[in-house]
């Protein structure tokens, strides 16, 4: 759903940082995610089951998530799970607005998104 969305915002001309093309082989993984956080205007959580796993596993995903929940503009997007899932998880970020798929089809969302990052 990840790479989806990405060529879906892509293709409306947004610029996308996204660690499966931008982060090269052997690259830390941290240092290249801070440096995209330090780009980006607005941040994008797709919360999916798998995500709300590793962030309970404080890894990578719960130390981004850490720095996202710090910026002005952080827009979840629920995906295979729902929103009182997230706001056990993470209440910080369950208490932001965002989408949900159940309700909209990705190309709704993405459009949504495109409109923001166009304000």
């Amino acid at each position: 759903m990840a790479k989806e969305l990405h060529d879906l915002l892509e293709s409306l001309g947004v610029s996308v940082w996204f660690s499966e093309k931008d982060v090269l082989l052997g690259s830390n993984l941290l240092r290249e995610i801070d440096k995209g956080l330090v780009k980006s205007r607005i941040g994008i959580v797709l919360v999916t089951p798998s995500f709300l796993n590793r962030i309970a596993g404080e890894g990578v995903a719960d130390k981004e998530l850490s720095a996202l929940l710090a910026t002005d503009l952080l827009v979840p997007i629920v995906h295979d799970t729902t929103y009182d899932d997230l706001r056990d998880a993470s209440p910080l970020l369950g208490s932001r607005s965002g989408l949900d798929t159940a309700e909209d089809p990705i190309k709704n969302i993405a459009a949504k998104l495109a409109e923001l990052v166009a304000l």
